[in-house]
């Protein structure tokens, strides 16, 4: 099973270069961040004729996540449990079979946090400990997880080329990495790191200042797999070239394999 994650930055901007990837990469599920659309307005005609499942958890202007499916997403839960006041549209979780079983996927956009001497940095902090004590839940059911999406944390200096730039930076900051680091130490295994521990492995490069042509990015997009998941992964993949697409978002996808 291929398992993707795209911030997309605008569905409806960028559908045109969302077909194509599924073309391409084949995924068997993709999880989309930052739509900018609300469900009303998903371009989920365009998507169902090119064959796949739907399910959003869309808000207008801002935020918005999918999961996109070849069989259909069961069990599905909108919104992050912990916060019943949170309107924003952040998460959104499902089933689907996988082999004799079943993975559970999650498709996460989580807060950036800037500027951080806002209200928006505490709840960046507060989202990851309500992230961190559902997914405590979620791997007490001991069943392939993967929790996958844009969560605009930069874990080590290797995951950018010019880390002093990023400091002071809510995706940068001790309290944010000393958080995911408590969200893997639940027992989930970050994807790629599984994989590799090269540098200048990166998912994201802003519009400004030349970014893109001079590779200068950092690494936020993630995927993070229970014992269950990492077991089966046989690969994971930057899909680095979407980035040199014209008009692209500013993350490109990445991809697992887990054996079925």
């Amino acid at each position: 099973m291929r398992i993707a994650t795209w911030n997309v930055n605008s569905v409806r901007q960028r559908l045109g270069h969302l077909l194509t990837l599924l073309d391409e990469a084949q995924p068997d599920a993709l999880c989309l961040q930052e739509l900018k659309c609300t469900d009303a307005d998903f371009p989920r005609a365009e998507i169902e004729a090119a064959g796949w499942q739907v399910r959003t958890h869309g808000q207008k202007t801002f935020n918005g996540v999918a999961i996109l499916s070849r069989t259909a997403l069961e069990d599905v839960r909108t919104g992050l449990p912990g916060d019943a006041g949170d309107e924003q549209a952040r998460y959104l979780e499902g089933v689907l079979p996988l082999g004799a079983g079943v993975v559970r996927l999650a498709s996460i956009y989580l807060p950036n946090g800037n500027p951080p001497d806002t209200e928006k940095y505490p709840y960046k902090l507060g989202w990851m400990k309500r992230l961190t004590e559902h997914a405590r839940m979620l791997l007490a059911l001991e069943e392939p997880l993967v929790l996958a999406g844009d969560y605009n944390v930069i874990p080590e200096p290797r995951d950018a080329r010019e880390p002093d730039a990023w400091v002071h930076d809510a995706m940068f900051l001790p309290p944010t990495r000393t958080a995911f680091r408590g969200l893997l130490n639940l027992g989930l295994t970050e994807a790629l790191r599984a994989t590799t521990d090269a540098a200048g492995l990166y998912t994201f490069w802003d519009y400004q200042a030349g970014a893109w042509q001079r590779n200068n990015g950092i690494r936020i997009d993630h995927l993070l797999l229970s014992a269950q998941a990492a077991d089966r992964l046989s690969g994971v993949r930057i899909i680095k070239h979407v980035r040199g697409w014209e008009k692209p978002s500013d993350h490109v996808p990445v991809m697992v394999e887990l054996a079925g």
